[in-house]
């Protein structure tokens, strides 16, 4: 029984699973409670996510109202996995994956003259860059003004959040896993 779209217009479809180790999708009951968090925010016209795993985080953003969404993904596996997924919630012409590393795409972005107003970042338990995340997007203009960075880690992982331009909105604990949003 694999994840499910748990709102907006594909509600209840099944996504791929990765068939795998190293990725650990976000369970079908936090990202419900995610995106109850974020539904006075709908519909909205871009969002980002970096470490795409399945797309499960980017394709509810679009069942949910989302205009677009980027994916970002460094495993070629779970990059064409997203695409499927895509596909299989007739998403395919609304999502557009990228097969690179997430600081790669972020050291590189403002080049790129876009913005987003959700970033969804949930990088593998024990990741030791998030600051250096957080910090990139901070100082980038990917998060378009009112936007909102969902990041997604172990509760054990609380790296000093203290940043110059985000602000932490809310922190939530869903057993060992910690989400904060972060807003500009």
């Amino acid at each position: 029984m694999g994840m499910r779209i748990v709102g907006g217009v594909a509600r209840g479809g099944r996504l791929l699973p990765f068939k795998g180790v190293g990725i650990r999708p976000t369970s079908d009951k936090v990202r419900e409670s995610v995106f109850n968090i974020l539904a006075g925010r709908f519909p909205v016209a871009g969002v980002l996510d970096l470490f795409a795993g399945t797309g499960a985080m980017g394709i509810e953003a679009i069942s949910r109202g989302a205009e677009r969404a980027l994916f970002v993904e460094s495993d070629k596996t779970a990059a064409r996995l997203v695409e499927k997924n895509l596909e299989k919630c007739g998403f395919l012409d609304r999502g557009h994956v990228l097969k690179m590393k997430a600081l790669e795409f972020l050291a590189s972005a403002d080049s790129l003259h876009i913005g987003f107003d959700m970033i969804f970042a949930d990088p593998p338990y024990g990741y030791p860059h998030i600051r250096a995340l957080l910090e990139l997007l901070e100082k980038g203009d990917l998060l378009l003004p009112g936007g909102i960075v969902v990041l997604e880690s172990s509760k054990k992982a609380a790296p000093d959040m203290r940043l110059s331009r985000f602000e932490l909105i809310k922190e939530r604990i869903y057993g060992n896993t910690m989400i904060r949003f972060f807003g500009k």
